[in-house]
């Protein structure tokens, strides 16, 4: 080392006799009492001085720095297990942890976090994009990097999220379409004709009832015989779990199958029960055998229909009877009763509550491009415009 070579407000800065090497260094908070020191290099001096610079702002921003940078798939880890765990449902850790092993840690884990730059992160669409990845998923996946990166940042990891400096992928166009009003009065035929017979069959009853209510799929699935009366309390969800913490309130069902609450205030709700959905589910309790779950909707050994399971056969059910050749998920029956529900004049604040959105942009976003008394007129009014518009029809 050539000795100790300081210049006015430079600091501890000196050059490494082995290598000519710029270094500086800054003291940082002791840890267990023993002395720590961050160390920056360069082969120029002035460099040097600017990291110097930039790590004593950051010093006096967060308290403390680390000693040395960590890989990005070392941070990710970190943060899944001692950050995101805290704060998510297991379901949705399950979900960040595939997205980020499957996708980030492969394009980018063993980066250095303060070498991770824009370009990174480009790099990371670019493969997105390669492998033929939806829109949604690829803007999701950015989203939890910059998560992720910004709790770095917090934690004094880094200083600054660059995922921030690039452009979110855009959503292109959707990944599905809504049923028209004649396809939606198609499903609810065949939700009656299949009630004529004894055998049991559980799938059209499952989508009229998706297609009168709006509600979402995991709470369908959820629904028990005890929470349907003139109403249907929407106060559970069915979620297939990997790692239950028990952080949520949760009952176990079978295998990782698990019934937890809704994710939000909006999710907990109450919706009255109205003709025809409430002849149909009348009419299907009476032919359903007994299950030992108590639920509306199972498979016909009784044990639950898992949600995975149910958007499969909803794609095998429309295409085998000749419903639509769109591209219609079941999480798209939604998407038609918020159609519905505007072209009978349902007010927004009704709409909201009987679907569950947190506000009104989230259900004018579900378009298609209260109180008990006026939430069952407005389901009355839903299902005579539908009722109407069969007879119509036929």
């Amino acid at each position: 080392m050539v000795g100790l070579m300081r210049g006015r407000g430079e600091g501890s800065v000196y050059q490494r006799a082995q290598d000519g090497m710029w270094c500086a260094a800054i003291e940082l908070p002791p840890h267990n009492g023993k002395r720590r020191k961050k160390i920056v290099t360069s082969k120029s001096k002035a460099v040097v001085l600017k990291k110097l610079a930039e790590i004593r702002r950051e010093l006096e921003r967060t308290g403390d720095l680390p000693t040395a940078s960590q890989s990005l798939e070392s941070w990710l880890t970190y943060w899944l297990d001692k950050v995101a765990a805290k704060r998510v449902r297991p379901s949705t850790l399950y979900t960040y942890r595939r997205q980020l092993e499957k996708q980030v840690i492969p394009v980018l884990g063993k980066v250095r976090l303060d070498k991770l730059t824009a370009a990174h992160i480009r790099r990371l669409h670019d493969h997105m994009n390669d492998a033929g990845l939806s829109s949604t998923y690829a803007l999701t996946t950015h989203r939890l990097l910059s998560k992720a990166l910004t709790d770095a940042v917090r934690e004094g990891r880094v200083g600054r999220n660059v995922a921030t400096l690039v452009d979110a992928p855009k959503l292109g166009r959707s990944d599905g379409e809504a049923l028209t009003v004649d396809e939606a009065i198609t499903v609810l035929d065949y939700a009656r004709a299949s009630l004529e017979s004894d055998a049991y069959d559980p799938a059209p009853v499952l989508w009229a009832t998706y297609l009168l209510t709006g509600i979402r799929r995991s709470e369908l699935l959820a629904l028990e015989w005890d929470r349907v009366t003139d109403v249907i309390d929407l106060s559970w969800q069915l979620q297939r779990i990997k790692d239950m913490d028990g952080t949520f309130e949760a009952r176990h069902l079978t295998g990782k199958l698990y019934l937890t609450r809704p994710k939000s205030k909006s999710g907990w709700r109450i919706i009255p029960l109205v003709d025809p959905l409430k002849s149909m589910l009348e009419a299907h309790r009476r032919r359903s055998p007994s299950n030992p779950y108590g639920l509306v909707f199972a498979r016909a050994d009784g044990q639950p229909i898992e949600p995975s399971r149910a958007s499969a056969a909803w794609k095998t059910w429309y295409t085998d009877v000749g419903l639509t050749d769109k591209h219609v998920p079941l999480h798209f029956l939604r998407h038609t009763a918020v159609d519905l529900l505007y072209a009978a004049g349902v007010d927004d604040d009704v709409k909201i509550e009987i679907v569950g959105h947190s506000n009104r942009s989230m259900t004018q976003a579900y378009k298609t491009k209260g109180n008990r008394p006026r939430l069952t007129d407005a389901m009355e009014r839903f299902s005579a415009m539908l009722e109407k518009k069969e007879t119509d029809h036929a």
